[in-house]
């Protein structure tokens, strides 16, 4: 959420930076209505009070009773209308703060300028692609020789874009998310173990409601939902807190299954394990002070690169234009893995500065010095990586002419030594 201070002292320059992202200025100029109504509301408000007060103490002094009958009839009517008021002034509210919730964050100034996805701008490439001499499979035609992957069953027991994974399947992914979660130790962070289903302030102060509601998996009669990400509950773990600035930087990662009801066409990204409406993350997640967000975001980017690197996949590494920036971040790299086996670049990690917008949505602050008035914390999240297409990556890369997968390096210790995976 943006300061409502900013969309009041700059609301031209607040939609000139909309524009960058595509979006319209419209949920502004809808802000600053209902913050002008509100504030004569309150004016209506403060007047009829200050008059029932000044009305009270006159009452007390009246001698005659008809005369103070009356005037206490009076001030009935003053009361209803105070009280008329303030609800007039909570819905205001609420539909001020709904409408600010629903702008999106706005771009950081080095974030290239562009209209889709297509302009996002490659900066470096890393690792040598694989000579095969063989022709590559995809994942799909690997996983199912082996008996990895098992679609049929999958979408038997929970419907389409859904699948099984058996046996060495199951187990090299299993042992991917033990190694990332222990990688991100070594690079400092912490290791939580959240819920998977969380309330509904949680998702609004992820900055995952209004706009992902369609997209969301929830138990209405409960008011839980299903995480779509780890960045969700971690977000909220310090929701309505004031941190000492000792406490700052804190860094974060966790494992969490994430569930999500896109909706996907039927021509993409049909095939494998692409995209899903479940499938498995491991997330890093940092909460620091205001002026070192910037060099966070960096540290985040490297600590991602690294998992690739150690994966021993070749990688590259984008930043994305504002017209594909995500709703919350100011800025945000993509990490890419190739997949020889469907001759794409995927998308394994996001690393994101969001600044102060998750923050302000779930107040969550610090203190910089003792005495000093609470600011609102910095946040970032990157996928360290997702699981999936990680997975897809190690198999389309390390498979061999007999269809078996050679183990990463990285991984063998987690999977008892073993150098291939049949």
């Amino acid at each position: 959420m943006l300061d409502i201070k900013l969309l009041r002292e700059q609301p031209e320059w607040v939609k000139a930076q909309l524009t960058r992202t595509g979006t319209d200025g419209t949920l502004v100029d809808e802000v600053l209505a209902f913050d002008e109504h509100r504030r004569r509301l309150l004016q209506e408000v403060e007047s009829l009070k200050a008059e029932r007060n000044a009305a009270s103490k006159a009452i007390s002094k009246m001698q005659d009773a008809a005369e103070r009958d009356v005037r206490i009839a009076e001030m009935r009517v003053v009361g209803d209308r105070i009280a008329a008021l303030d609800r007039e002034v909570a819905e205001v509210e609420a539909a001020q703060r709904l409408a600010m919730l629903s702008i999106r964050n706005l771009p950081h100034p080095d974030v290239p300028d562009g209209a889709s996805e297509d302009e996002n701008v490659v900066l470096t490439q890393s690792g040598e692609l694989r000579n095969f001499d063989f022709a590559p499979k995809p994942h799909w035609e690997l996983g199912e020789a082996l008996g990895w992957l098992d679609f049929e069953r999958g979408v038997k027991l929970s419907g389409s874009r859904f699948y099984l994974l058996r046996g060495n399947g199951a187990r090299l992914q299993r042992a991917l998310i033990q190694w990332l979660l222990d990688l991100h130790g070594q690079q400092g962070y912490s290791e939580v173990y959240t819920p998977f289903v969380v309330k509904e302030q949680c998702m609004w102060g992820a900055g995952q409601l209004p706009k992902f509601r369609d997209n969301l998996y929830r138990d209405e009669d409960a008011g839980l939902w299903l995480v779509p990400t780890a960045e969700v509950p971690v977000t909220n773990i310090y929701a309505d807190e004031i941190l000492d600035a000792a406490q700052l930087p804190i860094y974060l990662c966790a494992y969490t299954p994430c569930f999500r009801r896109e909706q996907m066409s039927a021509g993409r990204d049909v095939r494998g394990i692409k995209r899903g409406h479940q499938f498995d993350k491991v997330e890093m997640y940092m909460f620091v002070r205001p002026e070192a967000s910037a060099a966070a975001l960096e540290k985040l980017r490297e600590d991602a690169a690294e998992t690739c690197r150690l994966l021993g996949i070749p990688y590259r590494l984008k930043a994305l234009c504002t017209g594909d920036l995500g709703a919350a971040a100011t800025r945000t790299y993509d990490l890419e893995l190739w997949s020889p086996g469907v001759q794409e670049w995927l998308e394994v990690s996001s690393c994101s500065n969001v600044e102060a917008y998750q923050a302000r949505r779930a107040n969550i602050r610090y203190r910089p010095e003792p005495s000093a008035r609470p600011d609102f914390v910095h946040t970032l999240n990157g996928s360290g990586l997702g699981v999936p297409r990680t997975m897809i990556a190690i198999m389309e890369n390390y498979q061999q002419p007999d269809g078996r997968i050679a183990v990463p390096d990285v991984l063998q210790p987690y999977l008892g030594g073993t150098p291939i995976l049949r």
